[in-house]
């Protein structure tokens, strides 16, 4: 039963990953992992590397100004502004449909992945299942790690597929707990695929509407959409920032 499975002990170093996946493995067969989850899971390594990003996440100790200057709000605007003059037809039918404007998703777009251009290069198995062995935020990043090996029993992802350091899928960085939640098939393809373009900009609409995104209601600070934006990310400053820049963007 369920009740019954203990815990895997968490820990800080790579020492003890080996039996926390095997404690782990038990964890996620009761909560419904099947064969290929489980042996995505066997097959995951401690990534070193996450570890580091996740105890070194300097930018978003900056002032809002540096940080937007460091993340390179002036070309994510410039380069939104195009994309959506390109596709206004499809931005505005994510708008139709769930109420965020283009400029919203085009600023998280661009600050996320650079427009897709770099959506990571990390094993999203191996990532997420060392964060949550890792015993910093273990609680928060578990669900995810299940979620991930569930998202591999579905053939959405493979043992294989690349993410970022906190293994963050596609062009907008879902957290794979996310991806079963809120993620759509914006295509049509009858799959959700979050490389793909079309199926992230409506995940991340999808997303803030699902957090509570008031149909034509502002974003900018102390407006009542900001308080949406605040769920997409912890940070203060990058909060500001995508508020700014969707801002700048949608004018």
């Amino acid at each position: 039963m369920p009740g019954d499975v203990r815990a895997a002990a968490c820990g800080n170093d790579s020492a003890g990953f080996t039996h926390w996946k095997t404690a782990f493995a038990k964890e996620a067969s009761a909560a419904g992992v099947g064969r290929k989850g489980l042996t995505a899971l066997a097959g995951a390594q401690y990534a070193s590397k996450t570890i580091w990003a996740d105890r070194n996440q300097k930018s978003f100790k900056y002032s809002l100004e540096k940080f937007m200057q460091v993340r390179g709000a002036d070309t994510i605007v410039a380069l939104g502004r195009k994309r959506k003059a390109r596709n206004p037809a499809f931005y505005s039918s994510l708008e139709k449909r769930y109420g965020v404007p283009a400029g919203v998703l085009l600023a998280i777009h661009g600050m996320e992945t650079a427009f897709g251009n770099f959506m990571g290069d990390s094993n999203v198995v191996s990532a997420i299942t060392t964060l949550a062995y890792d015993c910093r935020r273990s609680d928060f990043f578990t669900p995810h790690a299940l979620a991930a090996l569930k998202l591999v029993d579905r053939g959405a992802i493979s043992p294989g597929s690349i993410g970022a350091k906190h293994g963050e899928l596609g062009h907008t960085q879902f957290l794979p707990g996310n991806v079963l939640k809120y993620g759509v098939d914006g295509n049509g393809d009858g799959r959700i695929d979050l490389t793909d373009e079309a199926d992230a900009m409506a995940s991340t609409a999808n997303y803030l509407r699902k957090k509570g995104w008031k149909r034509g209601r502002g974003y900018l600070l102390d407006q009542p959409n900001f308080k949406v934006i605040r769920q997409w990310n912890a940070a203060g400053v990058y909060q500001k920032a995508i508020a700014i820049m969707a801002d700048r963007i949608d004018r």
